[in-house]
Order: C-alpha cells, then structure tokens, then sequence
C-alpha cells in the first residue's frame, strides 16, 4: 500500500454488521483490564459493593469517551486519529491506594490529585514531544519487546484463573485457554476475508461456548441489577487539592505518556504508517485529557491499551471508525448495568488464550523495529538492549525488588516499560552519544511543512 492507500483504510467507514462485530472484539480484549484496576481499588479501599460498581459504570463510560477523541480527534489538538483503544492505566494502582488511604484525604483528594495532574501533563507535551529525539528505533525497539514480553505474565495469569483465583491453573482453566488460542490461529490461518479477520472473536466465543458448556459460567443475579444507571460527576465528593498527591498522580501520568509514546511507536509499524510529531502531540494530549475526564467522572487515569494494538496486528483491521464503534458499545455497557454484568461473564482463562497472541503482536513489533538496529558493526547496541530488557522485566520476575525504597518512586519503578526507557534512553546517549539531535529537529520541520505523514526518523545512531 502507498500512504493514500494507508491512510484510506484507516478512515474507512465499514458495514453497520462488520463495524459492531468488530467493535465488540475490541471491548472483549480490554473488558477485564478495564474494569480489574476498579475492582482491585475499591476493595483497597474498603468501599462498598454499591460504590464499587459506580466505579465500574464510569470507568466504562470512560473508556468510551476517551477512546472515542483518541480515534477520532477534537478539532485540530487532540486525539491522534489512529485505531486506539484506551482503559485505566495499571500503573498508579499502589499509589493511588495509598493517596485513598491516607487520613484526610481519601477520594476527594485523590481525584482532585489526578484533575490536577492530567492538566498538568497537557501543558508538558510541547516538552515531551522536544525529547523525542531521545527514542531512536534501538530505544523504541528494546521498550516494546520489554512491553510485550512483560505483558505476558498478565495473559498467563489469565489463562490460569485470573488473578487471586483459588484453583490457580486448573486443568480446565488451562484445556479453554489453550482450545481459544488454537481456535485463534487456526482462523488466522484458513479464515478469508471477514470471517479471518474476526479470528480473535470466534476464539473467544468458542472458549465461552466451552466455559458454558463445562458449568463455568451463570448469570445469577442479573435480574437484581438496574437497566439504566447514570454516572454523575465528583460521586465521591468535591475533589481536594494536595501538593504531595498532585505531584504523585503526576508522575504516573507521565509514565501512562511514556508507555504511549512506545505504543504509538507499535502501531505506526502495524499499519505502516509514518507519525509526524504532531500525531504524538495529539495522542498524548488524549491521554492527559483521559486523566482529567477520568478525575471529574470517578474513574483514574487512562492510557493506550497494548492488547487492542496487538489485536490490529492479528486481524489487519485498520478503521478507526471500527474503534469509534468500539467506545459507543463502551458507552452503552457504562450506563446499562444488565449488559455491562454479561459481558463481564467472560472468564478470565477464556481472554487469557487470546491475549498470548495479541500481547505477542506487540512484542513482534519491537523485533520488527530492532531490524533496522545495526547491531553488527556497533557492538554497544547489544549492550543497550540486553541490559536495558533485563531492567525492564524487574517488575515482572521480582515484584518485590525496589519494596525498600521510598515510596513515592513507586510509580516510576514498578513500570517496565518506564525501567527500559530510562535504561535504554541513558545507555544510548553515553554509548552512542546526541549527534544526531540538530540533525533531526531540522527533519521534523522539513517533514511538517511537506505532510503530515511524512516520517520523521529519530536516528542515526541506531
């Protein structure tokens, strides 16, 4: 495909039918990621199963608002106009506890912190989008692999029972995760057209079908659940305002913008799309603004979510309209309590065999970047990956290591993908130095000026 061509199928408006079932494979593979981190917050902190469940309904509105000016744009700033699916970032969950639990400030403070912090990060992306220099494809490559590869330990834990399930690894859990993964590939393969492309759909349906079958799944207490349920704003009071606790919620804002930056990378060499820097521009202003919709609607902050990424590479699905569909579904769940309990029906090991496959998509993207590394003739870029992978996976093999330091690093050090930036960004800087710096600053002014879909390469150190 030429650019037109690119660019075309990414503002292609599908069937009604092909559009939702689409969309409706996009909210199966973010479904349980959304609304874990309300579950796992509200339980921290003690709420009620009332209030719980407001939490849930908002996150999905949420969700879908957010979602829906990522792919699609507000006017001329905000929303980078790509296929992007957004949720609740799993990164300020300790934090965030903490800020919750902390006598006098509670809620209030918490979502004051997070207003506060989202507004904040807005005025930082003229800043950000400057330092872009700084993740040339070595640095961009290594991130994703160490994204992806760490992700895997969520797609396990998935195919294993979900986090916190008693009978961890059933025989059961483990024969539908693996009957979903085998479904998936075997429609990827010997599926044509639509139906090849719904592949991730038709494996889930067949693990729910299985999970049915098996006396896995009931709908008891559907019937106690409201039809319609509104989301109100500042539910939880009047938000409060808190030096500490702004500063913190900033820093995990920062890092949901930093995952982005390296997720935005991977969808780029998905669809084969160039970025200009206005398009990070505009995607990490959706994300900052997620933070602020989020604050004032009860819900946390919101990032770009890898398995939705990886889902585009497994189908080829390229329509942003597709994710359109995808936020207003997400938009029905948040205010139809009923639906939203039937789609949370899927099991945890049902998503976990399709998550192999998509969180394995954004691994391979980072390999694909890695390709145009020269790691033959400059020995040092080998150093910079390995060591700086093995930083990243700390989280991921040792959830415990940095237990012992302060606490309010929390949030930078319990993200890989924030470890590997770091380690990645300052191994290539001392190894390979910024000599390519004024040359690329020249390069984005030339390339904006001609189109906004001109590449902009970062790099001639790797």
């Amino acid at each position: 495909m030429n650019t037109r061509q690119i660019q075309d199928s990414i503002d292609e408006r599908l069937p009604v039918g092909r559009s939702f079932l689409f969309g409706l494979q996009h909210v199966l593979v973010m479904y349980a990621g959304a609304v874990t981190v309300p579950l796992i917050l509200g339980s921290a902190l003690g709420l009620s199963q009332e209030d719980i469940a407001i939490l849930i309904n908002a996150d999905l509105l949420c969700c879908g608002i957010i979602s829906i000016i990522q792919s699609m744009g507000v006017g001329r700033w905000v929303g980078i106009r790509l296929p992007v699916m957004m949720g609740i970032s799993f990164a300020g969950i300790a934090p965030m506890i903490a800020i919750g639990l902390t006598p006098g400030m509670g809620l209030p403070a918490l979502y004051g912190a997070i207003i506060a912090a989202g507004f904040i990060a807005v005025l930082m992306v003229p800043l950000i989008i400057r330092l872009l220099w700084l993740f040339p494809p070595l640095v961009t490559g290594t991130t994703l692999v160490s994204l992806g590869v760490g992700l895997f330990g969520v797609a396990i834990t998935w195919a294993g029972g979900g986090h916190g399930a008693k009978d961890f690894g059933n025989l059961v859990y483990l024969g539908i995760a693996g009957t979903v993964l085998l479904v998936t590939l075997l429609v990827a393969r010997f599926g044509r057209g639509f139906f090849g492309s719904i592949a991730v759909l038709v494996g889930l349906a067949a693990g729910m079908i299985l999970a049915i079958l098996m006396g896995r799944v009931t709908v008891e207490g559907l019937d106690q659940l409201p039809w319609i349920e509104l989301v109100t704003p500042f539910h939880f009071g009047m938000p409060t305002f808190s030096f500490s606790a702004t500063f913190t919620m900033l820093l995990v804002v920062i890092v949901t913008m930093v995952e982005a930056i390296g997720l935005f990378y991977a969808l780029a060499v998905i669809l084969n799309r160039p970025l200009s820097h206005e398009d990070f521009a505009r995607g990490l202003r959706a994300d900052a603004l997620g933070a602020v919709i989020g604050g004032v609607f009860n819900t946390f902050p919101y990032s770009s979510y890898a398995q939705n990424i990886g889902l585009i590479g497994v189908t080829g699905v390229r329509s942003r309209y597709v994710c359109l569909v995808a936020g207003l579904i997400l938009i029905v769940l948040g205010l139809v309590p009923r639906i939203a309990h039937v789609v949370a029906l899927v099991p945890h090991y049902v998503l976990g065999g399709a998550a192999i496959v998509m969180f394995g998509m954004v691994a391979a993207s980072g390999v694909r970047i890695l390709q145009t590394v020269d790691f033959k003739n400059n020995k040092h870029n080998t150093f910079i990956f390995a060591i700086s992978l093995g930083v990243g996976l700390i989280p991921a093999v040792a959830p415990t290591f940095f237990d012992q330091l302060p606490e309010y690093l929390i949030p930078l050090l319990h993200s890989g993908v924030l470890l590997t930036v770091i380690s990645s960004v300052v191994l290539n800087l001392f190894f390979n130095g910024t000599s390519g710096r004024q040359h690329t600053e020249e390069l984005v002014m030339e390339t904006q000026e001609e189109t906004p879909l001109s590449v902009v390469r970062v790099t001639p150190q790797g």
